[in-house]
């Protein structure tokens, strides 16, 4: 496989660093999303599911070193792109990450986007705050994962 379509800069700046006020609302919705009830970690693993899914290089490398700082261990990491095989996710996880894989994967339905079963599951393990907080994550980790595709925003680039 080439590397020449590999980039190491970005075609420009992040657009919510460009323009001013799109940062703040969205570091509002991070804020609120973290006081939701679930554990960071949960967080975590929904963040970097929805960009495996995605493909989205940047938002991978960011989601494991922020799942990395709230404790998960490499073991886990590297099995979240096969959780429904390996043993080492909860109940709770499980749920949470057959959500993200159904709101990222919406075209790949016919029907319902996110089946009644699916939703069910979610519910019985989280309260309406919690999926609040998750949906959120998954909404924005989706949202990211677009932006950095076309702007072609390179694994390990900040924003500074």
């Amino acid at each position: 496989m080439s590397n020449a379509s590999i980039t190491t800069t970005a075609r420009m700046k992040n657009p919510a660093m460009v323009l001013p006020d799109a940062m703040k609302g969205i570091q509002n919705i991070y804020k609120a999303m973290y006081q939701g009830g679930v554990a960071p970690q949960i967080l975590e693993l929904v963040h970097l599911r929805a960009s495996q899914i995605n493909g989205c290089s940047a938002c991978v490398f960011a989601g494991v070193a922020g799942a990395k700082k709230h404790g998960e261990t490499d073991e886990r990491l590297h099995a979240v792109a096969a959780w429904r095989e390996a043993p080492f996710f909860t109940d709770e996880e499980r749920a949470a990450l057959a959500l993200t894989e159904a709101a990222t994967r919406i075209a790949d339905r016919s029907g319902k986007a996110v089946p009644d079963a699916i939703w069910d599951e979610a519910a019985d393990h989280f309260n309406g705050e919690q999926l609040s907080a998750i949906i959120l994550m998954i909404g924005l980790t989706n949202f990211f994962n677009r932006i950095n595709a076309t702007i072609e925003e390179p694994a390990g680039a900040s924003w500074n």
